[in-house]
């Protein structure tokens, strides 16, 4: 224990006397220092969690270091539109959907590298991330629509000129035209 009192302050490292301390982490804090480091709420041996050497209630810390994605809420505040700003996370857009680019449909060409050549993005498949679809090797995340991105599975695809599609997508654009081949309750509307 230092010289003239108690323990520094993990918060504003100002001495913290016996009767004011909470400890957490071999950390001493002052009570009133003892808050979430984002939401300022008032925090307790059971409500805190810490990262390094930062302090945080449950709910802050999960959003900022928890799991992501689909199926990672809880409670009523799980439909947030929030990406987390206040917490420091960076929010970075998904990138859209591209359509195959490789103009060189060769065999020869895309096996001459050593590897298979994906034909969405043009950069070398390996085993690992490979799925085999229309006669090409692709990787997991191109082997989707090239109209609408859904992602594909061998039996759920279709063709056409080198490129994948999704049947429904695949019936809309090249699928037979005309009267009695819509799809629904609305195939037999008439319009002029």
């Amino acid at each position: 224990m230092p010289l003239g009192g108690g323990n520094k302050c993990g918060c504003c490292q100002k001495t913290v006397y016996f009767a004011e301390e909470v400890q957490c982490e071999g950390r001493s804090f002052h009570r009133f220092c003892f808050l979430c480091m984002v939401c300022r709420k008032n925090l307790d041996s059971t409500t805190v969690a810490v990262h390094e050497n930062e302090i945080y209630c449950k709910a802050c810390y999960g959003k900022k270091y928890g799991p992501k994605g689909y199926g990672y809420g809880a409670g009523a505040g799980t439909l947030s539109m929030d990406k987390g700003e206040s917490l420091g996370i960076k929010h970075v857009e998904p990138q859209e959907h591209q359509p195959t680019n490789n103009p060189n449909t060769s065999k020869f060409a895309q096996k001459f590298g050593g590897s298979d050549v994906c034909p969405r993005c043009s950069k070398a498949v390996y085993a690992a991330e490979k799925v085999i679809g229309a006669g090409n090797a692709w990787h997991r995340g191109c082997f989707r629509c090239a109209k609408c991105g859904k992602g594909l599975e061998s039996t759920t695809l279709a063709d056409k000129d080198g490129e994948i599609y999704c049947k429904g997508c695949y019936a809309k654009n090249f699928g037979p035209k005309g009267f009695g081949y819509g799809q629904g309750a609305g195939a037999l509307s008439h319009t002029q």
